[in-house]
């Protein structure tokens, strides 16, 4: 039983899952995005919601490329390479994550002319 394989693979699926809802439902499935649900309906239509879940979508399927590969390194050379894959992810989630809620969808605000 190759533990490292199995901390890796199980998370390939999930990622691909969502990043594939992501892809259908586009703007619609931005009411499942932490912090931008708790903004007003006013405040919603200033941003761009198709932008919001075109980039969540290439996230998660970033994430789920990034433990598919971290699943066959383990399988074919050892369980430890679980471990960078998993420092690889670490650094790809801290990347885009933000305390504040505001400066987190900043990017996405709609330019008023």
């Amino acid at each position: 039983m190759n533990i490292g394989a199995w901390m890796c693979g199980v998370l390939v699926l999930p990622f691909a899952i969502i990043g594939l809802l992501f892809g259908i439902f586009k703007g619609k499935a931005t009411k499942f995005v932490a912090g931008f649900n708790t903004f007003s309906e006013q405040e919603q239509a200033l941003y761009d919601r198709a932008a919001i879940s075109r980039d969540i979508r290439n996230q998660c399927f970033l994430w789920s490329a990034v433990m598919l590969v971290g699943t066959i390194l383990s399988l074919v050379f050892t369980p430890y390479l679980a471990i960078p894959t998993f420092i690889v992810w670490g650094v790809l989630f801290f990347k885009v994550m933000h305390l504040d809620v505001h400066k987190a969808y900043e990017k996405y605000l709609l330019k008023r002319s």
